[in-house]
């Protein structure tokens, strides 16, 4: 959905289903625990499919959690991130730009105290426990990372959109025959 704003200036700016994430911050209850699962199009050409997010409230610390397709700083923490992105806001758009025109954060859920609470000691601890090191288009990505989180906890009633492409992939024979293959080369 596209249209044509003019500014202050003489200047035309072309709006695209992006960016303006203001009216989420009225969500956060700094007194509880919350996790709020959030998803926009993936960076173009494949913006067909869904890239996921969470975004943690600790009692009004906001912390924003994902896998992305670029290594982090911390060669441990491998393709998980943390606060790489604003809050609420999607990827970008065009690739590797980091900046605007960033996709508009979608959301697809929201869990509130215990469970909340439960959720982000494992999300904050990820970087600890998250077993998969590697970044595929097709395979492990940012969907397996946050079906990764969400298996953990049977009571949440949710499942991943269906263009939520590797959120199986960690369950996949084909990846664990292909580990072993890349595991028995390095030997």
């Amino acid at each position: 959905m596209c249209r044509y704003e003019s500014g202050d200036s003489d200047t035309i700016f072309l709006s695209v289903y992006f960016m303006r994430t203001n009216e989420y911050h009225d969500l956060i209850d700094k007194e509880r625990y919350q996790v709020f699962i959030f998803h926009c199009p993936v960076t173009f050409p494949l913006n067909f499919a869904s890239h996921p997010w969470f975004v943690c409230n600790e009692k009004g610390n906001i912390t924003r959690w994902e896998v992305l397709d670029r290594l982090n700083g911390n060669r441990e923490w491998a393709y998980l991130h943390k606060d790489y992105f604003p809050t609420f806001s999607g990827i970008e758009i065009i690739p590797f730009t980091r900046t605007e025109p960033l996709w508009k954060g979608t959301l697809l859920k929201q869990v509130d105290g215990e469970l909340a609470k439960r959720m982000i000691d494992v999300i904050t601890s990820s970087h600890e426990h998250y077993p998969i090191k590697e970044y595929s288009l097709i395979g492990t990505n940012s969907n397996t990372y946050a079906q990764w989180v969400l298996d953990h906890f049977e009571e949440l009633d949710f499942k991943l959109p269906w263009n939520s492409f590797g959120k199986n992939a960690a369950k996949s024979p084909v990846r664990e025959f292909v580990l072993r293959l890349r595991d028995g080369l390095k030997g």
